[in-house]
């Protein structure tokens, strides 16, 4: 079963200078349930807005985007409930313990008392947060915000998650944790969308890859079908053939 498909996905944003920028170009791509599909390419490419899209923070100009069978356009509040939308600058309240953020969260879908502390425990126990569950959101580091906020996305355990650029100025060690995290969730059959700028990321975590440029998708397939149709090792070097950049070949490189 397909849980994210796109249908000639078009974003255009208008200009200051009365012209427009098509930010997202016919996109198509779908994406089976426990499967991670990395969509990638450079800064302007598409990738955000496009995630953006799926996840109802922005209507499409034309085409159309189905969440778990549901319209993104005409089915809204079906579709963002059953996904768990995560960024590097996803903002928490300051104010609030990690674990009250989360309680907090898990009440605004529908989740409250014991089954909300039982949620909420299993995944600061899961994600490690224990060291800093109770402190508040606005003392702790980068890779604990990053966690507390994996925790925030999956507090209703929604069957599709959508991550953009999740790793994005972690240490070593908190990158392993969300790396492992992104890992297990495919494990138990959730879907996830990964967009990063991390191509060593792609390449460990992802069943297919997607290569966004100008909006539009240049090229699609698992790590190996594209090295064997663009013949490339390296995925930079993969992409950079595929957009027309000029690739040197060394001995010893497909």
């Amino acid at each position: 079963m397909d849980m994210i498909v796109t249908e000639n996905l078009t974003k255009i944003f208008p200009l200051p200078d009365g012209g427009d920028k098509r930010a997202v170009d016919g996109l198509s791509f779908s994406v089976p349930q426990g499967q991670v599909y990395g969509l990638l390419g450079p800064n302007g490419a598409g990738k955000t807005t496009t995630l953006r899209v799926l996840s109802g923070l922005m209507a499409p100009t034309t085409g159309r985007a189905i969440v778990a069978g549901h319209d993104v356009a005409t089915d809204p509040v079906a579709a963002k409930r059953a996904i768990g939308f995560l960024t590097a600058n996803t903002g928490l309240y300051k104010r609030l313990s990690a674990r009250e953020l989360l309680i907090y969260f898990a009440e605004l879908h529908g989740i409250s008392g014991q089954r909300a502390a039982e949620r909420v425990t299993h995944l600061i126990g899961w994600l490690d947060m224990g060291d800093f569950a109770d402190l508040r959101c606005g003392v702790l580091s980068t890779g604990q915000r990053q966690r507390a906020n994996i925790a925030r996305a999956l507090v209703a355990d929604p069957p599709i998650l959508v991550m953009d650029e999740p790793t994005l100025g972690l240490d070593v060690l908190s990158n392993r944790v969300i790396l492992d995290f992104i890992a297990r969730e495919r494990d138990e059959g959730k879907t996830v969308l990964l967009s990063t700028h991390y191509l060593d990321e792609a390449e460990s975590l992802c069943d297919c890859i997607g290569l966004l440029h100008n909006g539009a998708l240049v090229a699609e397939g698992s790590l190996e079908a594209l090295r064997s149709q663009i013949g490339e090792e390296r995925l930079s070097d993969i992409f950079l053939r595929v957009v027309g950049a000029n690739v040197p070949r060394t001995e010893g490189r497909r």
